[in-house]
């Protein structure tokens, strides 16, 4: 599988959040080839801030394999992660990051650009394009 695959497998989840009336990032974590955590923003639905997509997943994924640690894992996430996710993937010491939109106003690389476990390898812009139009699509909406 390649990671176009993965972030679309992302994007879907997105799309759940953008249903639901949540900000639509979506995020899924990989080990192995295969797909061991799916999840979205649910800070609305929960009341809680730190339901990010990511959180939700690195828990999700921690779960999965019994252990905190995700080194052989890669998190796909279609928006870049803000730092307090940032955080979250370097205590879990994530093997790798694949995201698809910056986030400019607030992504981690403006605010904690070091943050990140130095082991952890990160790609961005995968499916860009589309992880961009579903945000402008939903604060469209908003407005």
């Amino acid at each position: 599988m390649t990671d176009e695959y993965y972030m679309k497998q992302a994007l879907i989840e997105a799309q759940k959040a953008f249903a639901i009336g949540e900000i639509p990032v979506g995020a899924v974590a990989v080990c192995n080839g295969r797909i061991i955590a799916r999840a979205h923003n649910l800070t609305e639905t929960l009341n809680d801030v730190t339901a990010h997509a990511e959180m939700q997943a690195i828990t999700a994924a921690a779960a999965n394999i019994g252990g905190k640690y995700l080194n052989d894992c890669t998190l796909y996430v279609t928006l870049e992660p803000c730092s307090m996710c940032a955080g979250a993937i370097s205590w879990s010491q994530l093997g790798r990051l694949v995201y698809g939109a910056d986030d400019e106003k607030r992504g981690y690389r403006r605010y904690a650009p070091d943050v990140l476990h130095p082991k952890t390898q990160v790609t961005c812009g995968i499916c860009s394009a589309e992880a961009t139009a579903l945000m402008k699509d939903f604060f469209k909406q908003r407005r």
